[in-house]
This record gives structure tokens, C-alpha cells and sequence, in this order.
């Protein structure tokens, strides 16, 4: 009898604690209408990194190249007065089919995150941390290169 009181109490806690997990949410997707502006409601996180300020260019700038376990990631960002429009993926991992399909999956929620953020800290994908990584430090790259 004892042993179903401690299994029922235990198993409810466990249910408890999982109802109580709340989904990710992507910040891009509130703001449907448009994929260059932020969430409507939320401001632009600043972006950081090595110096200090906006980026002000204008222009396509080139991340530096970031080997991964799994391979190199490499994007290009592109800025119209200072604000962060598009990113393109030159490289991903894609040595196998698992890897062209995480890149897949990973890339275009990445570069949706950091145009609504306007900035390269973003969160990292599930499941794809590494090349979550390498994407993020790529950007910077290129971000740190407009600000120049």
C-alpha cells in the first residue's frame, strides 16, 4: 500500500513539472507581415560582441569561416542603413544526408531569429548546436565588419 502512495505522489510531481514546461517560441513569427522587422511588441536586442554600437553599413558583408565538428559554416549578411535584411548561407555541413538535413531544418529558423533580432545573439536550434554555433560566430563576424 505504501509503495502506491510513493509511485502515485511521484508520478504526479513528474506530470506537474512537465505541464508546467513552456514551448520555444520564434520572436519572427508574431511579426508575419514582414520577415525584416522584429516581433511587433519587442525591441531589437543590441548585438554585442568585440566593438561597441550599431551597425551603420550598407552593403553585403562576408562572415568568417567557422569549422565544426560536423563542417564549416559560413554566411554572408546583408544591411540596408545599419539594419540586418537577409542572411545567406554560403557554407553548412553536408558531408552526409543527416547533416543536409539539421542544416536544413537549422539554417532558415537561424537566419529568421537574427533578422528579427537584428543582431547575431540569438538562441541556438535544438538539435543543431554546433552548427548553431558556427552560424552565430559567422554572422558576428560579418556584423563586426559592417560596423568597421
Amino acid at each position: 500500500m505504501r509503495r502506491a502512495v510513493v509511485a502515485t505522489t511521484g508520478i504526479s510531481a513528474l506530470v506537474i513539472t512537465l505541464l508546467a514546461l513552456k514551448p520555444h517560441q520564434l520572436p519572427a513569427l508574431a511579426g508575419a507581415g514582414s520577415p525584416r522587422t522584429p516581433a511587433a511588441g519587442s525591441a531589437p536586442r543590441p548585438s554585442g560582441g568585440s566593438t561597441s554600437g550599431p551597425a551603420t553599413g550598407t552593403g553585403t558583408y562576408t562572415g568568417d569561416p567557422v569549422d565544426t565538428q560536423y563542417g564549416t559554416v559560413q554566411v554572408a549578411a546583408t544591411l540596408v542603413g545599419g539594419k540586418l535584411t537577409a542572411v545567406k548561407v554560403l557554407q553548412a555541413p553536408d558531408a552526409n544526408g543527416r547533416d543536409q538535413q539539421i542544416a536544413g531544418y537549422a539554417l532558415p529558423r537561424l537566419t529568421q531569429e537574427a533578422i528579427g533580432a537584428q543582431s547575431a545573439h540569438i538562441d541556438a536550434v535544438s538539435g543543431a548546436s554546433y552548427t548553431s554555433q558556427g552560424y552565430t560566430r559567422s554572422l558576428q563576424s560579418a556584423l563586426d565588419r559592417a560596423r568597421a
